[in-house]
């Protein structure tokens, strides 16, 4: 099936879900949150924006599986499966930060081949398919042209379930406290992924992710002429929940600090 009409598709079901999002802004009660954990919070709202997605993608393809941060649907098959975040900064939802996104990806027989990114707040839809270049709202997007990390804006996260790495961590950001123009952390790796691919950021960097959390940014890198890789410079982001991403020179040298500090 042709990917350009898939995304197309994707793309009416992705805003439905993010309008449904903006019309609970600042609605939603303490009654109406669950703790998943200390530091993962869920709502109905993230339910329902699931259930949407689920029912709008399994029109497009219904012969595919799902991979969902809510769990709405366990279904996998060995050819398309959809990999979706309904609420890709659920914290800065519930507290009233306008930081929050859908990301959704679609994977062919293992390998990324289409992502969205809706920035619920801001209105802006982000996409790539394989080979059609990354765009947003219309206009083709590409990764900064910056090849020092001295120039670069650096974007991270914290790994709250990952204490034993946090000495490496804390490496990693001090040295960009030291050498990078600044350190921005906003809560949604779909938005830091994005904003990468349109040049915002120079380079992303973050461990302990989910498959749902980067699904749909990653092909937005690389389809903006950006690198995507693990920690030691692999492309198993998905497997193991890490990512550095960003213009080739800048990544170049993100991996090779970062795999120094983590040994790998």
């Amino acid at each position: 099936m042709n990917l350009k009409s898939i995304l197309d598709e994707a793309l009416i079901v992705t805003e439905e879900a993010a309008a449904f999002i903006r019309s609970q802004a600042g609605k939603v009660t303490a009654e109406d949150v669950i703790s998943k954990s200390r530091n993962s919070l869920v709502s109905y709202v993230d339910k329902t924006a699931e259930e949407i997605l689920v029912k709008g993608l399994s029109k497009i393809l219904p012969k595919a599986g799902f991979i969902t941060e809510e769990g709405t649907v366990a279904q996998h098959t060995s050819e398309y499966t959809w990999v979706i975040d309904p609420l890709d900064g659920t914290t800065n939802f519930l507290q009233q930060i306008p930081i929050y996104s859908v990301s959704v990806g679609l994977v062919y027989e293992g390998r990324i081949v289409l992502g969205i990114v809706s920035d619920v707040e801001q209105k802006e839809t982000f996409y790539a398919w394989k080979g059609g270049g990354a765009w947003c709202n219309g206009e083709k997007i590409s990764v900064s042209n910056r090849t020092d990390v001295q120039d670069a804006v650096v974007a991270t996260g914290f790994p709250y379930s990952s204490r034993d790495v946090l000495p490496q961590l804390t490496a990693v950001f001090e040295y960009f406290l030291k050498n990078a123009r600044g350190i921005r952390r906003l809560g949604s790796a779909a938005i830091d992924l994005a904003y990468v691919a349109c040049g915002r950021f120079d380079v992303y960097y973050e461990t302990t992710l989910n498959p749902w959390d980067i699904a749909g940014g990653i092909i937005l890198v690389e389809e903006a002429g950006g690198h995507v890789s693990d920690f030691s410079g692999n492309s198993e982001m998905m497997e193991n929940g890490q990512v550095i991403a960003g213009p080739g020179p800048i990544h170049q040298a993100v991996e090779g600090h970062i795999r120094s500090i983590f040994g790998t």
